[in-house]
């Protein structure tokens, strides 16, 4: 099988050459100021267009709700776009973008380790065949790179099925015996969940943590290649201000159509914005919770959990965890770095609608708890703006929703629309709107287009356009259908109704119209209304909100097909929404993708995940890159 191909060296030079001029000689402070200035400059200047765009017909009380909607969804929106502006500058002007953002990503090469790492995968009522195939593979990336007595694999369990956890047990025993004299594999499962996965972190490293100098925090789903671990723990062991340093995270190559079209879309804008994020972040970075390193001496310290007191679905354990711990870690004066290359660390994205809603919502109530937090007494600037982001991230969709139903009602009940805004003005602020959103994909392709190595992985520049618009498309439907989820969601925690979460299904599967019309019906039911609302509009404002009731309305077909396996083969087939491991794993990811799964209890299987994925599609994903290696011979 051959290599993966080495990126191809930039145009202009390192950091600090006349090419690269003040860009990267700014200091993290002034680099601050700089993207502040930039930041609120343009939401001033998008809400003066909005405000303009209303003013026509004069400025009302309706123009004012207008607006002030329109504020709440905007600093989201312009953080992006800057941050993809500034990712694609670092791309395109630095010889190495990552040192530019983030000084400390390299290490002394061929350093020998000097600590011990903890792996600590954290799990609960999943799969234990898969949890352990992902395991093995790494623990024997290890062991071929010469560092398994450098490592100690934790299996931390809060499995309450007992099913799962007897099946666990059993893996697990046979999984140590395997590694036994290799490199000690240990299983723990508590007897209750007390805050949730915080609270297994925090009881390993009160109980264990003692024992390592850094911790690997790994979910069920993580893999992560030995080239991958080793660069995270020399970059630590080589700076010992830095306490937490998160990779950035590839989709693994997806058997389900979603999971295909999504990380797609995900691959291509987290690149540009990780890496602008990066250069005006610095030392206070993102946590994502897993596939990151973290020293656990200051991690045990400072970056305990309190639950949030009194009553409410908004308090109690802090389900998102992981940026509240970066803001701590911070705090302690500890720097929290992104590595902003993906290379080698993965994940399994949700392989549906239903599952990928789901884990949206779980991620809102544990976002919207950050309003308890805004106020945690020494916390940097930029720790409370990361804080406040996330809130929005959520927050914006009811009033996203909002905007886009009281400005259809003023239109569609207006005589003349052009009198109630300005035609021209509006599609310059759509134009605007449309073009931050997407920004980071653009810049991302962009920057692949340019690069002749990164076209060639990615199937050439064809098919990377044609892919672009096909999963713009799809977001375009996708939001809607989101935001509709989301303000569902927040209405409910309002009105005091109690959350409970089971396992995620991780593996492909198929959603029957049952299951899609249960989950989706105020979407579909929403589309209907938008749509027969729309229907007497004159050509010109319908082609602006058309997209928004059209995802609505397709959202039960939308997630039927995604999740089917027909619609994930020819997908595969056609090579749409290819990545390049896909057809050119490294050596660590592909031993895994062509690994025959474990035989797993009917029961086991049953209760972690639902029904077993469709054997067409999981053989599909396996046999791509498979035959791909088989035409290279």
């Amino acid at each position: 099988m051959s290599a993966q191909p080495a990126p191809t060296p930039r145009r202009s030079t390192a950091p600090g050459s006349p090419a690269v001029g003040a860009l990267f000689r700014l200091s993290v402070a002034a680099r601050r100021r700089v993207f502040l200035t930039l930041a609120a400059g343009l939401v001033a200047g998008l809400l003066a267009l909005m405000v303009a765009t209303l003013s026509r017909g004069g400025f009302d009380a309706m123009d004012l709700a207008l607006t002030a909607l329109f504020a709440v969804t905007v600093p989201w929106t312009v953080i992006g776009f800057l941050n993809a502006f500034v990712g694609l500058a670092v791309l395109r002007t630095a010889g190495d973008p990552q040192t530019a953002v983030c000084p400390a990503v390299q290490p002394p090469p061929g350093t020998a380790l000097r600590s011990s790492t903890a792996i600590a995968v954290c799990i609960r009522n999943e799969d234990p065949h898969a949890v352990a195939r992902n395991l093995e593979h790494m623990l024997a990336g290890l062991q071929r790179a010469g560092a398994s007595r450098h490592f100690h694999a934790w299996l931390l369990s809060d499995s309450n099925e007992p099913a799962i956890a007897a099946e666990e047990a059993r893996v697990f025993r046979d999984v140590a015996a395997r590694w036994r004299g290799t490199l000690p594999v240990r299983y723990r499962r508590r007897a209750s969940n007390d805050g949730f996965k915080a609270g297994n972190i925090r009881d390993f490293v009160e109980g264990h943590g003692r024992r390592h100098a850094f911790m690997l925090v790994l979910d069920a789903d993580s893999f992560m290649t030995a080239d991958a671990i080793l660069r995270l723990v020399r970059i630590m062991e080589a700076n010992p201000r830095i306490g937490i340093l998160q990779s950035l995270i590839n989709g693994l190559p997806a058997a389900s159509a979603f999971a295909r079209v999504f990380q797609y879309g995900m691959r291509l804008g987290m690149r540009s914005y990780t890496l602008g994020s990066a250069w005006w972040q610095g030392d206070c970075g993102p946590y994502w919770g897993h596939n990151a390193l973290v020293r656990i001496a200051p991690f045990r310290e400072h970056c305990a959990l309190a639950p949030i007191p009194g009553r409410g679905v908004l308090r109690g354990d802090i389900l998102s965890h992981d940026q509240v711990e970066a803001v701590l870690m911070r705090r302690a004066g500890y720097e929290v770095r992104v590595l902003p290359d993906a290379a080698g660390s993965y994940e399994e994205n949700p392989p549906s609608l239903v599952e990928f809603v789901r884990r949206d919502l779980r991620w809102c109530l544990g976002n919207l708890q950050y309003l308890h937090l805004l106020r945690t007494p020494g916390l940097e600037p930029v720790s409370r703006v990361q804080l406040a982001l996330a809130i929005l991230m959520f927050a914006g969709s009811p009033a996203w929703l909002a905007f886009v139903a009281l400005g259809a009602l003023r239109v569609g009940l207006a005589e003349d629309p052009a009198s109630t805004f300005d035609p021209q003005l509006g599609v310059a602020l759509f134009a605007s709107v449309l073009t931050m959103v997407f920004a980071p994909r653009i810049a991302t392709v962009i920057d692949l287009l340019l690069d002749r190595a990164q076209r060639r992985a990615f199937g050439g520049a064809p098919r990377v356009i044609a892919n672009v618009l096909g999963e713009m498309l799809f977001s375009t439907l996708l939001a809607p259908v989101m935001a509709i989820a989301h303000s569902r969601f927040i209405a409910g925690l309002l009105a005091g109704r109690s959350v409970t979460w089971a396992a995620q299904r991780r593996g492909a599967h198929r959603v029957g119209l049952a299951d899609a019309w249960r989950r989706f019906w105020p979407q579909t039911l929403a589309g209907a209304l938008a749509l027969a609302f729309i229907a007497g509009w004159s050509a010109a404002p319908v082609w602006s909100v058309l997209p928004i009731a059209l995802g609505p309305l397709l959202a039960v077909p939308l997630a039927m097909f995604t999740a089917s396996a027909t619609a994930a083969r020819w997908l595969a087939r056609a090579g749409l929404w290819r990545v390049p491991e896909e057809a050119d794993p490294p050596p660590d990811l592909a031993a895994l993708m062509l690994a025959d799964d474990a035989p797993r209890p009917a029961h086991v299987r049953s209760a972690a995940a639902g029904a077993a994925p469709p054997a067409p599609a999981l053989a599909c994903a396996r046999q791509v890159p498979a035959l791909a290696a088989q035409a290279a011979k």
